[in-house]
């Protein structure tokens, strides 16, 4: 026993050793561990944004471009974000997103440790990248701040800055900066632009099935999109559904019926469709005065002349015309097929497809099945079959007779159902083009622009950037030459064979129909379009006055000072004559066109206001000569088409040798429209495609739209002054000396 009691002191010292060992080993290691995080948080910490960046961060937001009476035509962004309050976001959307991405959201203090801690377990085990367990917070402060990689470090500077923003910032706050932050697919940022995008409504509007939608998309936007899978999207959205049942969120009679929802998908129409060489334009002009980034990130709000209703009636204008064209000219053929050219009609998808499509909508469509009597189109989820009424213009007693599986074929749409079927028409796109511009006399606002037929398949604005030979277009301006000059309406001048010299050249023009009138009133020659009158009178007044005349009227474009641009051989844009022409009604007043009327920032501080610049170019009594003369072009020569609208029009028709260009330039009271037919390359639009058959029917069918609401305002042009009203006709004929001329217009 002795020996026993002996040893208790020395075990007894000997554990206090022990314990002390211990101790001062897991002393040491948690220094190691706090000093070793301590340093990694140092380390990671560096390059952290401070949290005041974010007290003053906006997110890139769209640059959206309004008309005349602010409705949305167009928009620029890198990121499609449209900003929200926290109330704008309801009920059901916040807990869709926190039943999904952050049950513990309302809780936790920037992290969820205990996830945290366990993603980390696994991601070691594994041998994976460090993934999931993230809060709101901490994918709001990823969003913000950080790369996408996934690595153990940027974990760490994520959950830094997701304590941060959770001391500086409440709870709605946090919510409502990840809601208007957050991917959701197609280029869309936030659930407002989310919703707009995917359903055509704002986020409060959202039900259920809808709200469930958006909010499981964050985790793979692509993968989960509704466009790209209906399969995966309706998969997630009901996962969702799910969630909110398993949370108390809602009830199982409202899981099960948002579930047998169909998706609803109302896909926003892309606005820039509407007028996009018009807002093209737009564009180059900001980007060259604000710069790329300002104009795409900054969220401006452009204000411009554009009218919506005009542009929609020019755009169908355009269409129509160039589609009766197509018909007076018969069946080309030569479709392209997708079977030939190694695709398959299954997986086929043409760009049109995803603009907004309505009845009087030309678009490309793809042949699916044909038969003796009919052929079955498709064009996005819409089918359509062809019967043989249908293809009657082109000759042929049915479809199966030009149409195979596989082509392309291009069609208008008549009719359409809620069950995506269509009544339609074929029609042809052998590449004719055709441009219209509409501008306001009083103002110089641009109120409509059409740069082609098909933006889609080419950006070139054919109003603003083709130079095209404008044929008669152009007499107008050595008419009003002439009368600056002393010239009546009534004096006579001589349509008679004449050979001019020019250049040492020896040139005889001759008139569109090749006859001659004799002694005619100036009137009459204007309006009748003669040739030969036209040629004389440049050659008394001089090609280089005739030139600086028409720079006056606004023209930049080089005018070669000879005789042949008299009768059209100029190249001019559509733009220059329709800005020119507007001077005639305008008494003489030129006014600068006008896209943008005003520019502000995202917080509305106006950047730049534009107002109209007028500048006085001819004397009022030659411009209400001009206007008489060119009303009598519509009342009784080459534009009396127009006159059916029974409204006061002036204008003149144009047409270039061999038919290759054919225009129309003519006004109301109150605005000024041009139209140019032709092909983009120089050939013939064929035999007989004047200006009045190619372009005045499509000035018409536009116009007929434009005077419709100023028609009660009982519009008229300005009366003649008091000195023009006598018009005394001269029985002598006017001689002149000879010039040459190589090329004359119609």
């Amino acid at each position: 026993m002795k020996f026993l009691y002996s040893h208790l002191p020395e075990v007894h010292v000997g554990g206090k050793k022990l314990v002390r060992r211990v101790v001062f080993a897991l002393l040491l290691l948690l220094s190691s561990l706090i000093g070793t995080l301590a340093g990694l948080l140092i380390v990671y910490s560096t390059d952290l944004p401070q949290i005041s960046e974010l007290e003053k961060y906006r997110p890139s937001t769209i640059t959206e471009i309004y008309d005349d009476r602010g409705r949305v035509i167009g928009s620029f962004a890198l990121q499609r974000r449209i900003l929200a309050s926290y109330d704008d976001f309801p009920k059901v959307l916040r807990d869709a997103i926190i039943s999904t991405e952050d049950k513990s959201f309302e809780k936790h203090w920037g992290i969820n440790f205990w996830r945290v801690m366990g993603a980390t377990y696994r991601d070691i085990a594994s041998g994976s990248r460090a993934q999931g367990a993230s809060t709101l917070t901490m994918q709001l402060s990823r969003n913000l701040f950080l790369s996408s990689e996934r690595h153990f470090s940027r974990k760490i500077q994520e959950a830094m800055l997701a304590i941060q923003i959770e001391r500086h910032f409440t709870k709605q706050q946090i919510f409502t900066m990840y809601c208007n932050q957050i991917f959701l697919g197609h280029g869309v940022y936030g659930f407002e632009a989310g919703a707009q995008f995917y359903f055509n409504k704002h986020a409060k509007e959202l039900k259920l099935e809808e709200a469930a939608l958006l909010a499981g998309l964050p985790k793979a936007p692509s993968y989960y999109s509704p466009i790209v899978s209906t399969e995966h999207a309706l998969k997630r959205r009901n996962l969702v559904i799910n969630n909110l049942l398993e949370d108390g969120k809602i009830t199982a009679e409202e899981a099960n019926r948002a579930k047998s929802a169909p998706l609803g998908l109302n896909i926003q129409p892309l606005e820039n469709s509407v007028a996009p060489w018009f807002v093209e334009e737009v564009r180059r002009y900001l980007e060259r005065k604000y710069g790329a980034n300002e104009v795409h990130e900054s969220g401006m709000r452009v204000y411009t002349s554009l009218d919506l209703d005009l542009q929609k009636a020019a755009n169908q204008a355009v269409l129509d015309g160039l589609a009766a064209y197509e018909k007076r000219h018969g069946w080309k053929g030569h479709l392209r097929n997708v079977i030939q050219n190694g695709g398959s009609v299954d997986n086929y998808h043409h760009p049109d497809w995803d603009q907004p499509i309505g009845v009087g909508s030309y678009v490309h469509a793809l042949v699916t099945a044909v038969n003796p009597q009919s052929a079955t189109v498709k064009f996005g989820k819409d089918i359509s079959v062809l019967n043989p009424a249908d293809v009657a213009w082109t000759h042929r007693k049915s479809p199966q007779d030009i149409l195979a599986i596989g082509d392309i074929v291009y069609v208008k749409i008549l009719s359409m159902n809620y069950v995506h079927v269509a009544r339609t028409s074929l029609e042809q796109d052998s590449g004719a083009q055709a441009a219209l511009l509409a501008i306001d006399n009083s103002t110089g606002d641009v109120r409509a622009m059409v740069g082609g037929r098909d933006f889609q398949e080419s950006k070139f604005n054919r109003a603003t950037q083709a130079q095209r030979q404008v044929g008669s277009s152009f007499k107008p301006f050595v008419y009003s030459a002439a009368v600056d000059r002393g010239a009546q309406p009534e004096d006579t001048i001589l349509d008679a064979p004449t050979t001019f010299i020019s250049g040492g050249v020896p040139y005889a023009p001759h008139n569109f129909d090749h006859k001659f009138e004799g002694n005619i009133t100036l009137r009459r020659a204007l309006a009748d379009s003669r040739n030969v009158p036209a040629v004389k009178l440049a050659e008394k007044i001089g090609m280089p006055a005739i030139a600086e005349y028409a720079h006056r009227f606004g023209i930049n474009s080089s005018i070669p000072a000879y005789l042949p641009v008299a009768l059209g051989a100029a190249d001019l844009t559509l733009y220059e004559q329709t800005s020119a022409y507007s001077v005639f009604p305008n008494d003489g007043l030129r006014l600068e066109p006008r896209y943008i009327r005003k520019v502000t920032d995202y917080e509305g501080h106006v950047l730049e206001e534009n107002y109209p610049e007028a500048k006085d170019v001819t004397a009022a009594r030659t411009a209400r000569i001009m206007v008489s003369l060119l009303q009598d072009v519509v009342e009784h020569g080459t534009g009396f088409a127009a006159s059916k609208l029974k409204y006061p029009l002036a204008g003149k028709t144009g047409t270039t040798n061999d038919f290759t260009d054919a225009w129309f330039i003519g006004f109301s009271p109150s605005m000024t429209c041009g139209v140019w037919t032709g092909f983009d390359e120089k050939k013939t639009l064929g035999e007989k495609e004047t200006g009045a058959q190619a372009a005045l029917p499509i000035w018409i069918d536009f116009m007929r739209v434009a005077i419709t609401e100023k028609a009660h305002e009982g519009e008229t042009f300005l009366p003649l002054l008091e000195d023009t009203k006598r018009t005394p006709v001269r029985k002598a004929s006017l001689t002149f000396p000879a010039h040459a001329t190589d090329a004359e217009a119609h």
